[in-house]
């Protein structure tokens, strides 16, 4: 039992964790964030499997996180609330070429990292091109231009 209230109380930690630290996170990784990444994974191991390092103790603490993962999506398909929680909703980034900045920032995402998107994916130069810039929940940004007359 020792090993599933660890799992939870790891899994939990970790979804609150990566909430804080905001969607742009998970999808826009630099080498720094990836190291962090793997350091984690070394922390969250070792306090997952405490001393029990056999082959049956990783199979219930892997068990436990995916029962929890079920969970978690059966409760978000049953109440919208809790998707909601759980997931975020998308965020206006730029509406009509003008920069949202206070959203921006509370998100700590920048300009730059809009204007990236925009020109990979619709060869865009400029902000005042952009319809709407939208942070989804999966943490992408998705552009769309402005009709050109």
């Amino acid at each position: 039992m020792d090993m599933v209230l660890r799992a939870a109380c790891m899994y939990l930690f970790l979804m609150v964790v990566f909430k804080i630290a905001g969607r742009r996170t998970i999808l826009q990784m630099t080498s720094f964030d990836f190291i962090l990444l793997l350091i984690i994974s070394e922390a969250t191991q070792q306090a997952l499997l405490g001393d029990d390092f056999s082959l049956f103790g990783a199979f219930i603490t892997i068990g436990t996180l995916i029962a929890i993962d079920i969970l978690f999506a059966m409760l978000k398909d049953k109440v919208p609330a809790a998707d909601l929680l759980l997931d975020g909703s998308p965020v206006v980034l730029i509406e009509n070429g003008k920069t949202l900045d206070k959203r921006m920032v509370q998100l700590r995402i920048s300009l730059d990292d809009v204007m990236e998107v925009a020109r990979q994916e619709q060869g865009l130069e400029r902000a005042s091109q952009i319809k709407y810039a939208i942070l989804e929940t999966n943490g992408k940004i998705s552009v769309i231009p402005e009709k050109q007359g």
